[in-house]
C-alpha cells in the first residue's frame, strides 16, 4: 500500500463537476498525489483550462459531461477506458444548489436539481462502477452534504432531497459491490467557503448563521474536502465502504 504524496500514483480517477470551487481543489489534490484525472463538467473548454493549471497536464484528460445524460456518461466512461485502459475511482461531485423552501421551490428547478445531484450520481455509479470492477476494484466517492442528513437552515429542499437520496443510494451500492472490490462511500461537507458561496452570502444573516451553528466557528476550506476525497479514493480506505464521512466542523454533532 502506497501512502504519502504518491498514494494515488497511476490510479485513474474520474471527477464530475470539476471546474467548481471544490472540484478544482479535488483535481489539484488528486493530481498532486499521482492520479490520472479525468476532468469533466458541462464546459469542456473550462476543463481544458483547468488541466493547463496542473504541473503535467498531459497525464490527464478532459471531457464535457452533463451528468443527467445517460448517453454522455456512456461516452465519457468509454473514452476513459480507451485513453487509460482502466478506471480506479469515480468522484460524483456535480450538483446544483438550491435555497428555496418546500413552499417556494419550483417544479422546473426541482427537476434539474434532482436530475443532476441524484439521477446523475446513480448514472455515474451505473456506468463507471462496472469498469472499476473490471479494472481490479477501487472506489466510488459520492459527494453528499450535511443537508443529506439534517434539516440545515430549513430551506434548500430540492438540494436536501437529492443529497438524502445520495446518502441512501451509497449504502445500497456499497452492499451491491461489497464482494466485487468496489467500495462506495459518501462524503458530507458542511458549509465550505468557496468563492461563489462567499460572493453570495458573506456578511449576510445567513452567513452569520452558518458560522454560529458550526461548532468550530468557521467555514470549511475546499482543500479540506479534497483531502478527504483523496483518502476515500485510494487504498488507505481499503476497509471503508457504505460509510458516511463528515467534514462539517462539528455541525452534525451539535
Amino acid at each position: 500500500m502506497t501512502v504519502g504524496p504518491d498514494r494515488l500514483r497511476d490510479k485513474v480517477v474520474l471527477l464530475t463537476g470539476a471546474t467548481g470551487g471544490i472540484g478544482v481543489e479535488i483535481v489539484h489534490r488528486l493530481a498532486e498525489e499521482g492520479a490520472h484525472v479525468v476532468v469533466t463538467d458541462l464546459d469542456e473548454s473550462a476543463c481544458h483550462d483547468l488541466l493547463r493549471s496542473l504541473a503535467r497536464p498531459e497525464r490527464h484528460a478532459a471531457h464535457a459531461l452533463d451528468v443527467s445524460s445517460e448517453e454522455q456518461w456512456e461516452a465519457v466512461v468509454a473514452a476513459a477506458e480507451a485513453t487509460f485502459g482502466a478506471l480506479h475511482a469515480l468522484v460524483n461531485n456535480a450538483a446544483i444548489g438550491s435555497v428555496a423552501t418546500a413552499e417556494d421551490e419550483t417544479r422546473s428547478h426541482w427537476d434539474r436539481v434532482i436530475g443532476v445531484g441524484q439521477t446523475g450520481t446513480w448514472l455515474g455509479m451505473k456506468h463507471a462502477g462496472p469498469l472499476i470492477e473490471r479494472s481490479g476494484g477501487g472506489s466510488i466517492v459520492n459527494m453528499c452534504s450535511i443537508l443529506g442528513t439534517v434539516g440545515g437552515l430549513g430551506n434548500s429542499v430540492a438540494y436536501a432531497a437529492a443529497k438524502g437520496a445520495v446518502r441512501t443510494m451509497t449504502k445500497n451500492a456499497a452492499l451491491h459491490w461489497a464482494k466485487a472490490g468496489v467500495r462506495v462511500n459518501s462524503l458530507h461537507p458542511g458549509f465550505i467557503g468557496t468563492a461563489p458561496l462567499l460572493e453570495r452570502w458573506e456578511g449576510s444573516e445567513r452567513h452569520r448563521e452558518m458560522l454560529a451553528r458550526t461548532p468550530m466557528g468557521r467555514l470549511g476550506r475546499g482543500e479540506e474536502i479534497a483531502a478527504a476525497v483523496a483518502f476515500l479514493a485510494g487504498d488507505d480506505s481499503s476497509f471503508v465502504t457504505g460509510s458516511e464521512i463528515y467534514a462539517d466542523g462539528g455541525w452534525t454533532a451539535a
